[in-house]
């Protein structure tokens, strides 16, 4: 089997519109939670807050790529042209059927899924429709535009597993890579927010009503006073290629992934088991030949829902024990759905690069369910290198990666 490194990463988040400004925001302690007033039209709607990210220099894609984008289409293209750069790709070399795309969402555009209905429903006539909205609408609009925007003629797959999406899609382009099927892949997600897609977790009575008058502090993963998630927006685009294929043309090597594993917790089909996060991380350890202590930190899913938290807190303590840090990323950034694991991965990496772990934000007290493992919760100095990040999503499935920070000189 090869070895996988990552050598290009990109990010457009509610904190930054790259991988740099999005850590720089991350180092301040900043965060993208916003009031959503104009949400109250839609009746019975509760949860009021979002994490929105800024949509700009969209007119950089040629309109023939663009037309077919929605929001998070744009995303994606930008993140992606952020990480072909930081990998030093040639561009005009991605079109030789050994560089594939892996990318996932949720659902397609919540905002084109949304106009189209509001378009058409009242008069019931499909001609007022634009053509282009179609594309906009499948499930596996980000893989496809981004692949056509790239020119790429490799694997094209899509993995739409809600908020694993990402995380399920970098795994399956590391497995691509080792497996020799592709040199290099554009792996990640991307997601964009709306009052319906909030509308749909605060059905489940998974979003945070309680905030709405103070949104910076309605996402508290952890915290014993959080009431639910709050629902961001962005994409993240990794580059994923075998790694003697990196050094003989002298990438610059942020990371090597070393184990995956994604699994069905067959219990509930929407509640996250503690028995199920166990299992896939103990996988994803098998995978990549590393005892739990060998775990550095834990980049957690940890989404501020009741239930989600202490069963991630429990499954934690029993594989990893409690003196591995923990932490979350969404008291910042939102519940970014699909695109999570790939844009927390990227701020993860790039918090180590720059010798600390980021804390969780709004963590002011421990829920008695979330105790027994070690929190951090101030920006944090540290040498850590091997790390695990898990993302979790509707239905049971459950996704963890391990990697390990690339070190020049250090012992593989």
């Amino acid at each position: 089997m090869k070895r996988v490194v990552i050598t290009g990463m990109g990010t457009v988040s509610p904190v930054g519109g790259t991988a740099a400004e999005q850590a720089d925001a991350l180092d301040a302690g900043r965060h993208g939670l916003r009031a959503m007033p104009e949400w109250a039209a839609y009746k019975g709607l509760r949860s009021l807050v979002a994490a929105p990210a800024e949509l700009k220099n969209e007119k950089a894609i040629p309109r023939q790529n663009r037309r077919s984008m929605s929001r998070m289409s744009i995303f994606a293209a930008q993140a992606a042209q952020e990480a072909l750069r930081d990998a030093g790709l040639a561009p005009e070399g991605l079109g030789d059927g050994r560089t594939g795309c892996v990318a996932g969402s949720t659902t397609g555009s919540a905002i084109a899924l949304a106009q189209v209905y509001e378009t058409m429903l009242p008069e019931k006539d499909f001609s007022i429709l634009q053509s282009m909205q179609f594309f906009q609408c499948l499930s596996h609009t980000v893989a496809m535009n981004l692949a056509q925007y790239l020119g790429l003629r490799g694997v094209l797959l899509a993995t739409n597993a809600a908020c694993a999406s990402s995380l399920q899609a970098i795994g399956t382009a590391f497995d691509l890579v080792r497996s020799g099927r592709q040199d290099a892949v554009f792996c990640g997600g991307a997601e964009e927010v709306h009052a319906t897609v909030t509308g749909s977790f605060d059905m489940l009575m998974a979003a945070s009503t309680r905030y709405n008058d103070r949104p910076e502090a309605a996402s508290r993963p952890f915290d014993a006073a959080r009431d639910g998630l709050v629902c961001g927006e962005g994409a993240g685009i990794l580059v994923v290629e075998e790694l003697e294929r990196a050094q003989a043309r002298g990438a610059r090597i942020h990371a090597e992934i070393l184990g995956f594993h994604t699994c069905s917790g067959g219990s509930h089909i929407s509640e996250s088991n503690r028995d199920g996060i166990a299992s896939c991380m103990r996988a994803a350890l098998a995978d990549a030949r590393l005892e739990p202590a060998a775990i550095e930190y834990v980049g957690a899913h940890a989404t501020a829902t009741l239930q989600g938290d202490g069963e991630e807190a429990a499954a934690i303590r029993e594989t990893l024990g409690d003196q591995v840090p923990v932490s979350s990323l969404k008291g910042n950034l939102g519940h970014t759905l699909g695109a999570s694991g790939a844009i927390e991965l990227v701020a993860i990496l790039a918090g180590l690069e720059r010798g600390h772990l980021y804390p969780t934000r709004n963590l002011e007290t421990v829920a008695p369910e979330c105790a027994g493992i070690r929190h951090v919760t101030a920006l944090e100095p540290t040498a850590a290198r091997t790390f695990l990040k898990n993302s979790f999503a509707f239905g049971g499935i459950h996704a963890s990666l391990v990697c390990r920070r690339w070190t020049e000189g250090a012992p593989a």
